[in-house]
């Protein structure tokens, strides 16, 4: 649910780079309200995604294409119930050529001619990604809303395993979520949100608040500026500056380390992400109405 027809969004993430694996992250999407099945009180809308990654001195990396398609339940002029449902296609794969094994040590010096003992059946696998989820919407005024959403991610548990035979499953990922905007005065508003995200034993805590500042509200050239602090539980805070002008939106945020992992990386800390979004909206033709002729 966004002001507008078309949606296009896009991040780019950097981290770890000064510990010799850096993890390199990509992600990019589009959606849209759909004009077919609309009444007063629902629609439908649909997009696709695409994620990349890669880290490490194996470069295993992961690119997911995704479609997803959602339908909304207007329940009345304050509340509204969305269910959403991605299915996709991931391929996962490593390379060993920059890779040492301890088989290649023999206590006194290292040989690389040496074979590793490893004996994976493949490097590369695909799988079929699916989730679904759920978000409830309340809204007083346009600046002043609360979304709560429920996702679960691999839903199916593909199998992921690298060796035939091998039963490894990828297990189910639920995400719980949480965005309220309050409109302060009426050039200021305040966004806080919240992310919980389980996956077994693993789990993760984001929280965060973004000061929104008007700068020009005349239709046409809308002009924000955006400053924020987010904090996670594995150990970093998050300050994020944004400029949204006109439909589009740029944001960058540095995610600083302050757990103990700083204290083997000689102080380097976390690492930069960039996010863009632009957003079209088109211009509504006027409904039909009686025309009184002149004579």
């Amino acid at each position: 649910m966004f002001n507008g027809d078309h949606r296009f969004t896009g991040s780019l993430r950097d981290q770890w780079r000064h510990v010799g694996v850096p993890w390199f992250t990509f992600s990019g999407a589009y959606d849209q309200k759909l004009h077919i099945g609309v009444t007063e009180n629902s629609f439908w809308s649909a997009g696709a995604n695409f994620n990349y990654d890669s880290q490490g001195d194996s470069r295993i990396q992961l690119a997911t294409l995704n479609v997803s398609g959602s339908y909304t339940r207007i329940l009345n002029k304050s509340n509204l119930l969305t269910g959403g449902l991605l299915l996709g296609y991931s391929n996962r794969g490593f390379s060993q050529s920059d890779l040492t094994w301890d088989k290649q040590w023999d206590g006194n010096t290292f040989d690389p001619s040496t074979s590793n003992g490893e004996d994976f059946d493949a490097t590369t696998l695909s799988f079929l990604e699916s989730s679904i989820g759920v978000n409830y919407r309340w809204q007083k005024t346009n600046r002043t809303k609360l979304d709560v959403g429920l996702g679960v991610f691999h839903l199916l548990e593909p199998s992921v395993s690298f060796y035939d035979g091998d039963t490894e499953k990828l297990p189910r990922r639920y995400n719980v979520m949480g965005v309220g905007n309050i409109q302060l005065l009426d050039d200021i508003d305040l966004q806080m949100h919240g992310l919980y995200q389980r996956q077994e034993q693993y789990d993760q805590f984001v929280i965060g608040a973004i000061g929104k500042f008007y700068l020009n509200q005349k239709r046409g050239k809308e002009t924000q500026i955006h400053l924020g602090l987010g904090y996670r539980t594995a150990g970093s805070l998050i300050p994020t500056f944004a400029v949204d002008f006109r439909g589009i939106y740029a944001s960058f945020s540095y995610d600083v380390d302050i757990s103990n992992f700083n204290d083997i990386a000689d102080n380097s800390k976390g690492g930069p992400e960039f996010h863009v979004r632009y957003i079209i909206k088109h211009v509504k033709q006027m409904k039909k109405f009686k025309v009184c002729p002149i004579y």
